[in-house]
């Protein structure tokens, strides 16, 4: 027995002879559960049950298929990224249902919403309700419960396995596709980020009245995003409570525009519950693509299946991990229903005060308030185009200045809680894929400065007026980084050599598939659009080379997702050299879908 836990320290701790992390290995010969037991009794002792039989000279436990990688620092200073402390959860076993325990869950769910409620995401909500009116809720509503559901599978990936989205791809996929993956969604992230940051400044700049420039507010973005994120070191329920403050401000402060402009409440129900759209034509169709885009956000993946580590569940217990997936779908079913309501609110609001309303009307309406931002709408008959800056610049001139206002202070929370959660999803990023081990100041430092660097340039070189246009190519941007998310969360969890006895049945299995389809096609036509409309020759060429290496990478990933969802692998496979490699989704103990207990 010792000769194989050294064996394991050997090869599985991944350790060069400087101290310093490295890639992990090739497999050993050794079956996968053999392996996955023995990494099991070197590193995570405390969640073994003291009854587990032996098998070889190698205790088993029931979920030992993989376990969180050892960290190769000395012990001095714990490592960790918001998990410092972990939430008990309170035993009430005789119960089937426990508010005392959906509370000690609650918190996660929340944090994964924020995405949900990016200044992106207002500004599709707006743009929607200008250009569509009620018409395109139920699009928002089919996003928002099809982010649940993808929700659902990161959350059951982190509570089975104990590890993160990124730290299992880093285990499970070569060293070259992995780095290529890892760009992938850094890309997503300063996309998103950029999103965010702006919106914080934008809303600086309507709260000062035009006193603090963008890049002004990109700067007290960044200072305050710093001194926010250490709030954990008072306590993660701290954290989660400041988070649910900001979530409380967005709600109160567009529910107020809500309740001012006072939309026609059949109206709200029928665009929601009414899956049609009279009348609708080209830009509403890819306004419709656009909010299914902003909704659905790749890093939020692997965001969730991190922060659901920071409770105490005990791995080796099948109930508690059942428990803990039933708990953690209510909370964020309650989390994405609340933040629905918040993008209701902003949709309904500029499709009653501001559908098919022109730019004449809305500059003789700020030129009767005295607004100084006539000059935002041209004197001529076109439909009014509004971003998050000239939607509250429109409040303003029609409903006061208070309106104004309180918009900015919705846009400011949205986009300093987007910005800590997607700084904490960097981090989560980095370290999975890279498996990093600095300290914590140094890798705050390292992960913002790679999404804030590009969004001071903007805001430096970049009008705040003229902001539209670089949202839509960051709205590109992070919709052709879907797959690198959503094929990798299917593939995990369907896989009964990684989730054990909660991998995805056939339902979730083809669910997923058809979902995951429909998502990214849907995205790719939002690509497709944005880059026909470029109306440039050599953008044309660069964006066909670009798609060729795009569409390889893409048909990589899907090809092992057929493979974890139990489509047959022809000769091709062991051509390629796929089965030969069981560390490779642990190809070998697929066969064993059918001895799982559903």
């Amino acid at each position: 027995m010792r000769k194989l836990e050294e064996l394991v320290m050997t090869t599985g701790g991944h350790m060069r002879s400087n101290g310093q992390p490295s890639a992990p290995p090739e497999p050993l010969a050794a079956p996968p559960a053999a392996q996955a037991s023995v990494m099991k009794t070197d590193r995570e002792p405390d969640l073994m049950e003291e009854d587990c039989p032996e098998e070889n000279g190698v205790i088993q436990t029931q979920y030992s298929a993989i376990s969180p990688p050892a960290s190769p620092v000395a012990q001095d200073e714990p490592f960790s990224t918001y998990f410092e402390e972990k939430v008990p959860i309170p035993d009430d076993a005789t119960q089937l249902f426990s508010f005392r325990k959906l509370w000690a869950f609650t918190g996660p769910g929340f944090l994964m919403s924020i995405a949900y409620l990016d200044p992106g995401n207002i500004e599709s909500d707006l743009q929607s309700g200008a250009k569509a009116g009620f018409k395109l809720l139920w699009i928002l509503l089919g996003a928002t419960i099809i982010g649940l559901l993808l929700q659902r599978l990161a959350a059951r990936l982190g509570v089975v396995t104990g590890m993160h989205l990124a730290e299992v791809c880093n285990r499970q996929y070569p060293t070259v596709p992995r780095i290529i993956l890892w760009l992938m969604v850094e890309l997503a992230i300063i996309g998103s980020d950029m999103q965010e940051v702006i919106g914080c400044a934008i809303a600086f700049n309507l709260l000062s009245v035009g006193r603090i420039p963008l890049w002004g507010g990109v700067l007290i973005t960044i200072i305050d995003t710093f001194v926010f994120l250490f709030l954990d070191k008072y306590g993660l329920r701290k954290l989660e409570a400041f988070f649910g403050f900001l979530i409380t401000i967005m709600a109160v402060s567009f529910g107020y525009e809500y309740v001012m402009v006072a939309p026609d409440q059949g109206e709200v129900l029928k665009g929601m519950f009414v899956p049609y759209c009279a009348g609708c034509g080209s830009p509403q169709l890819l306004q419709a693509v656009g909010i299914v885009g902003a909704v659905i956000m790749p890093h939020n993946i692997y965001l969730h299946s991190a922060l659901v580590k920071s409770r105490q569940v005990d791995r080796g217990n099948k109930r508690e991990v059942k428990e803990a997936n039933k708990y953690f779908f209510i909370e964020s079913a309650i989390a994405l229903f609340v933040s629905f309501l918040i993008n209701v609110f902003v949709v309904a609001v500029f499709a009653e005060a501001f559908y098919d309303k022109t730019n004449i009307q809305v500059n003789e309406k700020c030129n009767e308030t005295g607004s100084p931002h006539t000059d935002l709408f041209p004197l001529n008959n076109e439909t009014l185009e509004v971003d998050i800056y000239k939607g509250g610049v429109v409040l303003g001139c029609f409903f006061g200045p208070a309106a104004l206002y309180i918009w900015a202070i919705g846009i400011l929370a949205a986009g300093q809680s987007s910005t800590m959660t997607g700084t904490y999803s960097g981090q989560f990023v980095m370290e999975g894929f890279l498996n990093l081990r600095w300290s914590r100041f140094a890798r705050v430092l390292l992960t913002r400065s790679i999404a804030i660097t590009p969004t001071l340039l903007v805001a430096i070189f970049q009008d705040v007026h003229r902001l539209t246009g670089m949202n839509d190519f960051l709205n590109v941007l992070q919709s052709m980084q879907l797959p690198f998310a959503l094929i990798p969360i299917l593939t995990f969890t369907s896989l009964p050599s990684i989730m054990n006895d909660f991998a995805n049945g056939l339902f979730w299995k083809i669910g997923g598939g058809v979902v995951i389809l429909v998502v990214c096609a849907i995205n790719t036509y939002f690509v497709v659009v944005y880059v026909t409309a470029l109306n440039s020759v050599a953008l044309y060429v660069l964006s066909a080379l670009l798609s060729i290496a795009y569409l390889s990478f893409v048909g990589y990933l899907a090809w092992h997702c057929l493979i974890a969802l139990g489509v047959p692998c022809p000769d091709l496979c062991s051509r390629m050299g796929l089965s030969g490699h069981t560390d490779l989704y642990l190809l070998n103990d697929m066969d064993s879908d059918g001895l799982v207990e559903r």
